[in-house]
């Protein structure tokens, strides 16, 4: 493949990780500054205690070097840290102070050009347009991006649970194929889904359906309507757009599921420091109306597909698939391909529709009782009384249970095969196998996408984007600026829980 992510996350690790951050220390304090910080772009600090006695308490003063005023002054307890906030570097050279009863030190930083910080986001972006590949070679400079960016996306244990979970899923999706049950789905389907827009339908139906959670939501709507869609000469484009336009926006909206309760919590943080009295949850339900965009994305789906009007791009894709009988275009690399011949049932053994649709259900079913478990657990735990529904799954773990569910998954449909004489044991683990890989691909741009991401926090680019708007703000604009700079840190980062987390904090006081 040719060069794209790897080279921008390679300049941005390259410009991130040139000094290490020094910890100068008094005799009772020490100062944490960010490796690296942007020219004028707030960041935060903390002070950590040392040789300090548990419960003493140490006074400390924070300035920037050169002015008049401390930025910040407190109290530190023994073997505690304090947060510093608002601190801002305006050049390179300048040093923050800390200043304590037993003396005082300067700390230094790397301080970078603010612009910098868009640099990867938008030649990852730039190249990914121009070459069309989201994947790229190494180069030299990627060397730091393998032993810790890369490194530390695949060892999140949140990562590398849904990574386990993308694989456990198309390891269900190969043996279901293999075993002639995705087939007798699309059979069953084509026989009531007569003609392209009803095979839409039943796409967009199959995600308002798969609420809960829209990593499932993607996977089980694109890996079971897959075959639907090419009999009928609907393009992968279509598809993607159809699939990718329910699965996140029903999913912010739905009144219980893992995204409500991560949201939730992001409220109730934000929340805390107000003293509203509002609950967060009923804040949350009280915003539904106001979801302009996953509410009309809903909409317009549903419109685009019933009026049968494409535009742009996808019209030409469509045009390409009803006209020549292309659903992918010359030279596409789809991000999971389950077109090789071991995934293809076999001649003469049967096609039961209920073989692939026992396993689906399977994972819908035991992802939601396992975030019910977990939640009940977390609830309990927490000493919270209230253990209704919402609250429970809100709670839940969703990560763990998308693994339990998509487990359960392979071991119900490799049962199902086996007990029916569809294949020997050594074809259903030779077309699990085989399902594992067909999803490498897509496995590695998530891998790249949570690395650029990293690269992205760590050089503050969401807050040179939010410093650009601070102070410059005409309240009357706030709601489209708002839309606006989630979805440049969102494109940037290739996380919508990533993008609450950065947004929530800023937007909700």
């Amino acid at each position: 493949m040719k060069p794209v992510l790897a080279i921008a996350i390679g300049l941005a690790c390259t410009a991130s990780t040139v000094l290490a951050q020094d910890r100068p220390t008094t005799d009772q304090a020490r100062l944490e500054l960010p490796r690296v910080v942007l020219e004028g772009v707030p960041f935060e600090g903390w002070v950590v205690a040392e040789g300090t006695a548990p419960g003493d308490s140490l006074s400390f003063t924070v300035t920037i070097a050169g002015a008049a005023q401390p930025v910040s002054r407190g109290m530190v307890a023994g073997g505690d840290s304090v947060k510093v906030t608002g601190l801002s570097l305006e050049r390179a050279g300048i040093g923050v102070t800390l200043g304590t009863p037993a003396g005082s030190t300067t700390a230094q930083t790397r301080v970078l050009p603010s612009w910098l910080s868009v640099l990867p986001s938008l030649i990852a972006i730039t190249f990914a347009l121009l070459f069309r590949q989201v994947v790229m070679n190494p180069l030299t400079a990627i060397v730091r991006t393998i032993d810790k960016y890369i490194v530390e996306a695949i060892t999140d244990p949140n990562n590398a649970q849904i990574l386990i979970f993308t694989f456990l899923l198309g390891g269900m999706v190969g043996i279901i194929s293999r075993n002639g049950g995705t087939h007798g789905v699309v059979d069953s389907i084509t026989r009531h889904a007569v003609g392209p827009v009803r095979g839409q339908l039943a796409a967009y139906v199959m995600g308002l359906l798969i609420f809960f959670d829209d990593y499932s939501n993607t996977l089980i709507v694109g890996s079971t309507m897959r075959p639907v869609t090419d009999g009928l000469n609907i393009s992968r484009e279509k598809l993607a757009y159809i699939v990718d336009s329910t699965a996140a926006p029903v999913a912010s909206i739905a009144l219980i599921g893992g995204w409500i309760g991560f949201e939730v919590g992001l409220i109730d943080s934000a929340l805390e420091p107000l003293n509203l009295g509002v609950e967060p949850y009923v804040l949350f339900v009280q915003s539904i109306p106001y979801r302009f965009y996953p509410i009309l994305a809903l909409v317009f789906v549903f419109m685009v597909i019933v009026t049968n009007r494409d535009y742009g791009p996808m019209l030409a894709a469509e045009l390409r698939a009803h006209r020549e009988g292309e659903v992918l275009r010359q030279g596409a690399n789809p991000a999971s391909d389950f077109d090789a011949e071991i995934l293809n049932p076999i001649e003469g053994r049967p096609r039961r529709w209920w073989n692939a649709l026992v396993p689906i259900g399977t994972v819908a079913a035991i992802t939601l009782i396992g975030m019910y478990i977990t939640g009940r657990e977390a609830v309990l735990a927490a000493g919270d009384p209230d253990l209704g529904l919402q609250n429970v799954v809100a709670n839940g773990d969703s990560f763990s249970s998308l693994i339990w569910g998509s487990f359960a998954a392979c071991v119900v449909a490799a049962v199902m095969t086996l007990s029916q004489r569809i294949l020997s044991l050594e074809e259903t683990m030779a077309a699990w196998v085989a399902g594992l890989k067909a999803m490498l691909f897509a496995c590695i741009v998530l891998t790249l996408a949570w690395s650029i991401g990293a690269i992205t926090v760590e050089i503050h680019t969401a807050g040179y984007v939010v410093s650009l708007l601070t102070g410059n703000l005409d309240p009357r604009l706030l709601p489209v600026l708002v839309f606006v700079m989630c979805a440049f840190v969102s494109f940037a980062t290739g996380t919508s829980w990533g993008t609450m987390a950065i947004m929530m904090p800023v937007v909700v006081p």
